[in-house]
């Protein structure tokens, strides 16, 4: 019997796309359960966008169906958008009255900052960049 590697050239990406979501949602949710981080509206909405693809590429996997691309890049490119709305936001670029976290959590606060740069909003919007560029690359090698 072959092994999925073998027969289907993206396959691995994909295997590591999921890798990175999975990580990205059990970050997430130690962050938020253990370590006891609020969580501010356009995190939920982004979590909204990263959580369904540890399901969707799993699915995608096994059996293995270049299609799910499709579905995945959407979510990303929709949690991208999100996470670079957030870091703009944290940034001062967007000012605080366009901000939609009007009651409760401000979602302009950071609550971490790994190395003295990297909070929770930019953390996300690496992890959907490089699930983009991933996604992109299982793509073209499928298409070719």
């Amino acid at each position: 019997m072959n092994s999925p590697q073998k027969t289907q050239p993206g396959w691995p990406l994909l295997f590591a796309t999921w890798i990175v979501v999975a990580v990205a949602t059990l970050g997430s949710l130690f962050s938020s359960e253990v370590m006891d981080i609020p969580v501010c509206v356009l995190c939920w909405y982004q979590r909204i966008a990263m959580y369904p693809l540890v399901l969707v590429l799993a699915i995608g996997l096994f059996p293995y169906d270049p299609k799910v691309v499709r579905i995945a890049g959407a979510l990303a490119a929709l949690g991208w958008v999100i996470a670079l709305y957030h870091v703009l936001l944290v940034a001062g670029i967007i000012p605080e009255a366009a901000q939609p976290c009007v009651q409760g959590i401000p979602c302009s606060e950071t609550h971490i900052s790994l190395f003295g740069f990297l909070n929770l909003p930019t953390l996300s919007l690496l992890t959907f960049t490089l699930v983009c560029i991933l996604l992109l690359y299982t793509h073209r090698i499928e298409s070719s």
